[in-house]
Order: structure tokens, then C-alpha cells, then sequence
């Protein structure tokens, strides 16, 4: 029996790279880039796209690295123990405006976007194939992937209710806002993922391949349940990333602007601040449901089906603020789909993992984790970069004044009912159509456990 305090250690992981890093990385690119650093849609879209074929390389890379290390902290923790000192660094750096031109601009944000999804890589890889090596009791290791869920959106909860208030009390510019906050919470994700790594512990060793051989990524591609869990995994990690990256201008051009209500302030990030809360509720209730219903795959399936109705019924809410408590439960009605299947990733990829050892002779954990944290940065880059190229599409124009150095983002004249019309169908329509894609990879999912 694992010990409560390591479950929650491990939570901790989690909650730095998904509920810091990933969720201030989701909700605020690409209007970060867009409305406050200064590029345009266009290289904001390009930048996004260019970091995940940076991403083909590095993330199974990692993986293999990693399945191959043996030090004093075993296999996969040391990732943890010291990748995290540049792990949080890189991420403040990337929330800094330098004063630059354009040119200088677009280069220090090529740079550190592609340093902060190496580095989010040297530790998010080892944390996912860490699961595997913890315990072989496959109830255990969906305990460790609720806890890991529920770490995640509760830090997300905290992450996205504090970041508005926090920019607010910080004061000045909104490029020193962004900068000091990123300096804060790049130090607590920094601390959170050294602490996952010196408290948590590896008790099995995993059949090690010593030799780098490139049979293991055609072994890979022969692995029909990893073919279907990445495409999973992307499709799932897609539709948060049109959520969380549209609430932003939904917000500010569909709602106009943050809605009081009586002493209430719901900005983009308490909206899903709300939402983070129910994911964290229901991500605890993921093992038991599925336990309920029989499988994963068919908790995977529900929980898709419940994502698309209510995504679908989203969009018919009229775009006015008198909408809030609306908007703000079927968006809640939203997330209990999301928390009821996002724990369950994790744990269906340690099966796929037991699945290759069984069948190949030896581990591959590390690779076929890498694949998963590749697919979650390719379906959150992939959507930011759909949003900023179908914004601009609509009439949305971010630039640069070249006197001053402040952003203006205007709207083409005539264009507004457009760019309205687009954002919410981003929010809803298109997270409808992935989840349902979702549901159809879960139904023929080939693993049932």
C-alpha cells in the first residue's frame, strides 16, 4: 500500500506543470503575445506551429533518455530533483517583455517558447513514466492519476482565481504584471516539481533496452492502443486548449469585459477558476466511475459524450453578460466531462506501457509517456495557433506602434458580428466536434481494463 503522502507528493508534479505552467500557458497565449508583447496574429500562429515540430524531436528523445538513466535517485525522479530549477526560470523569462524591436521581440519569444517546451519536456515526460515504476497495482495507479488529476485543477483553481487579482495588487504596465507574476509562479512551479521528485519513490525497475535502437519507435507504430491513446490524448488536450484560450476574448469582445455581479467579479480566469473546481471534483470521482460503468474506454466514452452535448448547447446562450450564471453552469456542466476523463489518460497510458513490456520484452515507459505529453503540447498549440490564424481571418489586428512600443489590436470595420460570431463558436462548436472524435477513439480503444 502507498502511502497517502506520497500520492499527494505526487500530485504536487502535476500541479506545477499542469495547473502553473500549462494553465497560465493556456489561458494567457496567445492573448499574451497578441495583446501585450506585441507580434502579430500571424507570428503568434507561426510560433505555436514551428514549437511542435521542435517538439517531433525532443519529446521522444526525452523519453528514451530517460528510460535509459540509472542514477543514486533511480530512474525518473532525478528529471524532477533537478530539472526544475530551469524549468521555472525559463518560464518567468518567457513572460518578460524586453524592451526591443519588433525583430528583437519576435526573437526572444521564439527562444524562450522553444526553451520552456524543452524544459517542460526534461520533466514532464519523467513525471508521466514515473507512475509506472511507483507500483504495479493497477488500482493504485488510478489512485496516483486522480490524485495527479486533482492536484492539477486545484493549483489550476488557485492558478487562474489569483491571476487577475495578483496582476492587479503587482500594478504598473501590463508587461510588469505579466513579469512579476511570472517570476512568482515560476518559483512555486519550481519548488512543487523539486519536492515531487526528492518525496515520491521508484520501486520496480523497468526492463531496460540498454542499447539505443530505433526498432523501438517501429515498435511503437506497430502498438494499435498507443496509436489510439495519443490520438486520444491530442484530441483531448485540443479541445481544453480552444477553451481556455478563448475565454480570454470571449470575454473582452463577446460579454464586454468583466461582468459584477452584487461584490462578484468573474473575469476570463475566475470563469475558469469555476470550471478548474468542478474538474477537481470529478477527476477524484474518475476511479470509482469507472469502476461503475465497467472500463475506462467506457467512462473515456461517457465523459466525451457529456464534453459535446453541453459544448454544443453553449454556443446557443446569447452572447450578453444577463447571461453569466448561464454561461457559467453549462460551462461547469462542460467540465464534469473533462474531470471525469482526464485522470483516466494517464492511467490507460500505463496500460499501453504494460502492454509493449509484455509484448516487446522490454520498457519502453518513458517513450510511450513522451508521446502523451507531445500530444498535450501539440493539441494546445495547434488549437492557440487555429485561434490566432481564424481571429486574424475574422478581422482581428494586432500591432505594434512604433513610436510608443504599446500593442494595438483592432477590429476590421464591419467585422465585428464576425469576429464575435467566431469566438464563440471557439469556445463551443469546435471543442464539440473534437470531443465527438473523442468518443469515437474511446469506443475503439482496443484495451479494456
Amino acid at each position: 500500500m502507498v502511502p497517502l503522502r506520497e500520492k499527494i507528493a505526487y500530485a504536487l508534479g502535476d500541479a506545477a506543470s499542469g495547473g502553473i505552467t500549462w494553465k497560465i500557458m493556456s489561458i494567457a497565449f496567445p492573448m499574451f503575445f497578441t495583446h501585450v508583447f506585441g507580434l502579430t496574429f500571424a507570428d503568434a500562429a507561426a510560433l505555436m506551429l514551428i514549437a511542435r515540430m521542435f517538439d517531433v524531436i525532443t519529446d521522444p528523445l526525452m523519453g528514451s533518455i530517460a528510460d535509459r538513466t540509472q542514477s543514486r535517485w533511480g530512474t525518473y525522479r532525478p528529471w524532477l530533483i533537478f530539472g526544475s530549477i530551469p524549468f521555472g526560470i525559463v518560464f518567468a523569462l518567457l513572460l518578460f517583455t524586453p524592451e526591443l524591436g519588433p525583430v528583437g521581440k519576435r526573437i526572444w519569444a521564439y527562444s524562450f517558447y522553444l526553451l520552456m517546451m524543452a524544459c517542460y519536456t526534461m520533466v514532464n515526460v519523467p513525471y508521466g513514466s514515473l507512475l509506472d515504476v511507483m507500483t504495479t497495482d493497477d488500482n493504485e495507479k488510478n489512485q496516483f492519476s486522480a490524485f495527479r488529476m486533482v492536484g492539477a485543477y486545484a493549483m489550476g483553481f488557485i492558478t487562474l482565481f489569483s491571476f487577475g487579482p495578483l496582476r492587479a495588487w503587482i500594478g504598473g504596465t501590463e508587461q510588469h504584471q505579466y513579469a512579476v507574476a511570472g517570476a512568482i509562479f515560476g518559483l512555486i512551479a519550481m519548488l512543487m516539481t523539486m519536492t515531487c521528485g526528492l518525496l515520491t519513490k521508484e520501486r520496480h525497475e523497468p526492463v531496460r533496452a540498454e542499447k539505443f535502437s530505433f526498432k523501438q519507435y517501429g515498435d511503437l507504430f506497430r502498438n494499435v492502443p498507443w496509436i489510439y491513446m495519443t490520438s486520444i490524448a491530442f484530441c483531448s488536450n485540443f479541445f481544453n486548449g480552444f477553451r481556455y484560450a478563448v475565454a480570454a476574448y470571449m470575454f473582452a469582445y463577446c460579454v464586454g469585459g468583466d461582468v459584477t455581479i452584487g461584490r462578484i467579479l468573474i473575469d476570463y480566469a475566475a470563469f475558469m477558476a469555476i470550471g478548474e473546481v468542478t474538474c477537481m471534483i470529478f477527476g477524484a470521482l474518475s476511479p470509482a466511475f469507472a469502476r461503475k460503468v465497467g472500463s475506462k474506454k467506457t467512462a473515456f466514452l461517457w465523459a466525451s459524450v457529456i464534453c459535446c452535448v453541453f459544448s454544443v448547447a453553449y454556443f446557443f446562450i446569447p452572447m450578453n453578460a444577463s447571461y453569466i450564471w448561464l454561461m457559467i453552469l453549462v460551462s461547469v456542466l462542460v467540465s464534469v466531462g473533462a474531470g471525469l476523463y482526464s485522470p483516466l489518460i494517464w492511467s490507460m497510458y500505463a496500460d499501453v506501457a504494460d502492454y509493449a513490456t509484455e509484448k516487446n520484452g522490454t520498457s519502453s515507459t518513458g517513450l510511450i509517456f513522451s508521446s502523451g505529453t507531445m500530444a498535450q503540447k501539440f493539441g494546445g498549440a495547434i488549437s492557440g495557433s487555429l485561434i490566432a490564424l481564424l481571429l486574424g481571418a475574422a478581422g482581428l489586428v494586432s500591432q505594434t506602434d512604433m513610436l510608443t512600443g504599446e500593442t494595438i489590436v483592432t477590429i476590421t470595420e464591419g467585422a465585428e458580428q464576425a469576429v464575435n460570431t467566431m469566438i464563440w463558436a471557439l469556445f463551443s462548436i469546435f471543442p464539440a466536434i473534437i470531443a465527438a472524435i473523442m468518443a469515437l477513439l474511446a469506443y475503439k480503444f482496443p484495451l479494456k481494463k
